[in-house]
């Protein structure tokens, strides 16, 4: 439980960019300088403290306090589907989609063998879209 408030921690705070909470830091985008062709996403030599806009932005008042585990844990399996599908990409949408029901299967009370089979099988290509969407990340911090 502990491992799906982390993750659903990341996925609220980068997508609707909370100041000082967010993966989208300066690093990440200098990171994209340095790995990846995307000038549009990158921070600007000229002026360093301010950083482009990111593909998804909200108002800065928009704020969840004090969600306990079991807040996190249904906002996961149940919200996230409904929550932005019409706020993201249909690309990071589905991404997020697929961990909500993964999180789903996986935190049931009763897990089959051939369900945890589907799920081993299903995390390659969760992982592998989740990549293609935060890429910096990916080659920085997986690749030790």
């Amino acid at each position: 439980m502990h491992i799906e408030k982390n993750v659903f921690d990341n996925i609220l705070n980068t997508v609707t960019d909370i100041k000082g909470k967010t993966k989208d830091n300066m690093n990440a985008r200098k990171d994209l300088k340095t790995i990846y062709n995307r000038p549009e996403l990158e921070v600007n030599e000229r002026r360093p403290n301010v950083m482009p806009k990111s593909r998804i932005y909200t108002n800065q008042e928009f704020r969840f306090h004090g969600m306990k585990n079991h807040d996190c844990h249904v906002f996961m399996q149940k919200l996230i589907p409904i929550a932005f599908g019409e706020m993201l990409p249909k690309s990071v949408w589905s991404a997020l989609t697929e961990v909500s029901f993964l999180f789903q299967i996986l935190c049931s009370t009763t897990l089959a063998v051939n369900k945890v089979q589907e799920l081993e099988a299903s995390v390659v290509t969760i992982l592998c879209s989740l990549e293609k969407i935060f890429r910096h990340l990916s080659s920085t911090q997986w690749s030790t």
